[in-house]
């Protein structure tokens, strides 16, 4: 059978090159573990330039609950963004996926969300999504 590709996932292999283990002019650091039964996980990474001196970072943590297909996901990074990510997957539809995406920014009070919706199969892929912003 043939697995159809996403449109956004085309140019991934390509990208990666440059992008993954390639830091020119900067410091980077990744660190990820997980936990032994595979619910709970976290990952953290930073950059400093070595030009300017400026560094950034985020830490995420994901915990899934696989009996109901859900997978919670929060993020946190040093602009101060909070987001949260909920999806639930293959529960309602083989090859279904439903995934609500929130960002949250304290300092201004900015809120954002997106909806989205994925259908995947062996020979077709099909998306859908929606932008709410407050």
């Amino acid at each position: 059978m043939c697995n159809t590709p996403t449109y956004c996932d085309l140019g991934k292999a390509a990208k990666d090159v440059f992008n993954k283990g390639y830091g020119f002019g900067m410091v980077k650091i990744d660190l990820k573990t997980k936990s032994c039964s595979g619910v709970m996980e976290f990952s953290t990474s930073g950059h400093a330039y070595t030009d300017t001196g400026k560094a950034s970072g985020n830490l995420e943590t994901k915990y899934k609950v696989c009996n109901y297909g859900l997978t919670f996901t929060q993020k946190w990074n040093t602009d101060n963004t909070l987001g949260t990510e909920i999806s639930w997957e293959n529960k309602l539809a083989e090859g279904l996926k439903l995934t609500l995406d929130t960002i949250f920014v304290p300092n201004t009070g900015k809120k954002s969300g997106k909806l989205k919706a994925s259908y995947k199969r062996d020979c077709f892929s099909v998306g859908l999504g929606f932008e709410l912003e407050a």
